[in-house]
């Protein structure tokens, strides 16, 4: 079903200046309420990050994608001026999980265009708007830096459960019912004081320059897996599956790539979710680029094994559209897909939301970028206090319990070294 709200269709008034450069984006955003989508170090982000809202959008069900278009279409050619921004975050599953758009009143975007400002506004916005807007954007910004207390408490289930359903799932993807499963899990952390969002993601970004950093309507991370981006006829997707540790010793950590790349578990893993996206865009794309072997993707806390797959659009399949066809890849599902999603039904034991599903941004002539959402929380009370951390692994004839519980404590770090 879709929200009210997508009924309403008011006409948007937009408008888009240029900006002097602004390199750190993310100094730009609240406590609170913020949107984000951003990738690279502080001093040369790329992305664009967005506060008020003029209008919002809920969506569930299977034909949630569908519909999202649908709104936001009618949102676009009901716009006067230029061009209007929305950022979005999808429901892993069809029920339960609830997906939003949402269109910031301001918009900064910075790419290899120079530093854009947009906004938007259900009235006309005059010239002293603009220049009001504008003075707060170039006024300093002192972003709070302290971290709170934090009070950690289990998930959905015990751990001890969760690794007896991976087990469970390696039992049966060794009958033949399936070839891999991936099942998450998580914790709760507990704060002392309200989390400064903008904080929080300066901090995500500065750990973590090569993810993605995102927030969207309070589900927060930085996210190492590019679903898609659409510049153009142009696509590209990042794919991620097979993970190891790190180490700080140089040579040691050398020997970790050397393993990750020769271990069968994770060749394997990887190759399922290459070919599930590869098979999804080839409906779309011609010229498509699969490469042979993946690359070692370097993080703060783990490396994994990687590949970027690219194509040129066939059909004109906007971002929204393409996201909606690759969704869930076999990276954060599993293959086949529909025995995998019923398996994750039946063992994760927790209600996913919106982690693991799509969350980017989407512009109006069919451009955007859309991730994964990994390594990320969702803040779930309203003063900002709680927090539901999600971590998930991809299960194949050759895991084990014991070794998967570890792989989901490396991808919790990214986030629990972010609120500590």
């Amino acid at each position: 079903m879709t929200s009210l709200a997508a009924d309403q269709n008011s006409n948007l008034f937009v408008r888009t200046v240029e900006l002097p450069d602004i390199p750190n984006l993310l100094s730009l955003l609240p406590a609170e309420g913020g949107l984000a989508w951003i990738n690279g170090l502080a001093n040369n982000q790329i992305g664009i990050v967005g506060w008020g809202e003029v209008a919002r959008s809920s969506f569930n069900g299977p034909e949630r994608f569908s519909r999202a278009q649908r709104w936001w279409s009618q949102q676009c050619s009901s716009s006067t001026g230029n061009e209007p921004i929305a950022f979005a975050s999808f429901a892993f599953d069809k029920d339960p999980g609830t997906s939003v758009l949402v269109i910031p009143e301001v918009a900064v975007t910075r790419n290899q265009n120079g530093t854009q400002l947009t906004i938007t506004s259900n009235i006309a916005i005059s010239d002293s708007h603009l220049a009001g807007v504008i003075s707060e954007i170039n006024r300093p910004h002192v972003v709070a830096q302290g971290i709170n207390n934090v009070t950690w408490l289990p998930g959905s289930r015990p751990v001890s459960e969760w690794q007896l359903a991976v087990d469970n799932a390696v039992a049966r993807i060794n009958s033949g019912e399936l070839d891999k499963v991936v099942l998450a899990r998580d914790i709760v952390a507990q704060l002392d004081q309200p989390i400064h969002i903008g904080a929080l993601l300066i901090r995500l970004n500065e750990s973590f320059p090569e993810c993605w950093t995102f927030c969207v309507d309070g589900l927060v991370g930085a996210t190492p897996e590019l679903l898609i981006r659409r510049e153009g006829e142009h696509v590209t997707s990042r794919v991620l599956a097979g993970t190891m540790r790190r180490s700080r010793d140089t040579d040691r950590d050398g020997q970790l790539a050397a393993e990750l790349l020769d271990s069968d578990k994770d060749q394997e893993e990887h190759v399922y979710a290459v070919e599930s996206v590869a098979a999804a865009l080839a409906t779309h794309c011609t010229d498509l680029n699969v490469p042979n072997r993946p690359f070692i993707l370097r993080l703060a806390n783990v490396q994994h094994l990687a590949t970027d797959v690219t194509g040129e659009l066939v059909d004109a399949a906007p971002a929204l559209a393409l996201a909606a066809s690759l969704h869930p890849t076999a990276a954060v599902c599993g293959t086949p897909t529909e025995r995998a999603s019923h398996v994750i039904r039946e063992l994760e034991g927790m209600n996913r939301g919106r982690y693991s599903a799509p969350v980017g941004w989407l512009a109006a002539n069919g451009d955007g970028e859309f991730g994964i959402a990994l390594r990320c929380a969702l803040i779930e009370t309203e003063d900002r206090k709680t927090l539901r951390l999600f971590a998930g692994c991809g299960i194949v004839s050759g895991s084990t319990g014991e070794s998967e519980v570890a792989e989901s404590q490396a991808k919790f770090a990214a986030m629990k070294s972010a609120l500590e």
